[in-house]
């Protein structure tokens, strides 16, 4: 029945023409394995023109169906990370690990610290800041559907190594626990997602996108997000005055209107966005029509997610 579901959800995918993503004069994006005991990840980096350390690192996980030169070209991620002197990682699911290529968020092996794809997905990132000039301040995670649900779960298992998280259509942690507990969270929203865990670092920031029309993965699903990350931070804070105020807004952005969420510290410290695309369906808001799952209307999700990570890791 999963396996059912996921091809009907593959076919949700807008058409791709299969163009390879952007070359960027004085870039790289070059092709690379990671050999790490039982399981071998093939990855994408994007390397600036202008490499110089350090330098923040963004790690993009693709969603199902998807590889990483098809997430890079549709989320456009690579032209902004230029501008911004960032290197950009995008490790790939293989076939062997789901037919499909999804990362296996619903997974009870995949929902812990040094366990499963989170280690394996950690353990890559570690790699990539020791072979280049990283600042280990100002690393950030973020993805698509499976992969925003698997960037959902590196934020709240490594928040040592991960200062931010975007997820964009995506779940909280321990959403799912089996095949059927997926597509019931999928569907209506997770009742009773992970609790939160204590840790002597602090909670990553987080950045949720989410289509008020998607008929994939309920809506719902960004709340339980938001709230646990707000809950982590809380308990990190609990010895100091963790108050958090919530600013609300609305707009439109590239053809759409949208509601954006705002959380802030008293501080002023953002600590997570809440952005709502209406009328936007299972698909990456303001993406190029060159990647699947996008939607060439709405907020520019990439250059939002990276101006929040970016100003996450300066505060």
């Amino acid at each position: 029945m999963f396996n059912i579901f996921f091809d009907a959800w593959s076919s949700l995918a807008l058409p791709w023409s299969g163009a390879p993503a952007q070359c960027i004069s004085g870039s790289r994006f070059s092709h690379g394995l990671d050999e790490n005991g039982e399981r071998a990840l093939h990855y994408r980096l994007f390397i600036p023109g202008d490499e110089r350390g350090p330098m923040p690192l963004i790690v993009m996980l693709h969603g199902c169906g998807q590889d990483a030169a098809d997430f890079a070209a549709g989320t456009g991620m690579n032209a902004l990370a230029e501008k911004q002197g960032c290197l950009v990682l995008y490790p790939e699911q293989s076939c062997s690990a789901h037919y499909n290529k999804c990362w296996n968020w619903y997974d009870r092996a995949h929902h812990r610290r040094g366990e499963g794809e989170p280690a394996l997905i950690a353990g890559l990132t570690r790699r990539i800041m020791a072979e280049h000039a990283v600042d280990p301040g100002r690393v950030a995670v973020a993805g698509l559907s499976a992969g925003g649900a698997m960037a959902v779960i590196l934020g709240r298992t490594y928040p040592d190594l991960f200062s931010a998280v975007g997820c964009h259509s995506g779940l909280a942690h321990g959403s799912a626990g089996s095949d059927a507990g997926a597509l019931l969270a999928m569907r209506t929203g997770a009742a009773a997602p992970a609790p939160v865990a204590s840790s002597a670092h602090a909670a990553a920031s987080v950045i949720v996108f989410h289509g008020d029309a998607d008929a994939t993965v309920h809506r719902m699903n960004s709340g339980g997000v938001i709230r646990q990350f707000l809950d982590s931070h809380a308990l990190h804070r609990r010895a100091v005055d963790a108050g958090v105020a919530v600013e609300a807004e609305t707009g439109r952005s590239g053809g759409r209107a949208f509601t954006r969420h705002v959380h802030r510290e008293r501080s002023g410290g953002i600590v997570a966005e809440e952005w709502t695309v209406h009328g936007a369906g299972h698909a990456w808001s303001g993406g190029d029509a060159r990647g699947s799952y996008t939607d060439a209307l709405g907020p520019n999700a990439s250059q939002e997610m990276l101006r929040f990570f970016i100003g996450s890791m300066d505060a």
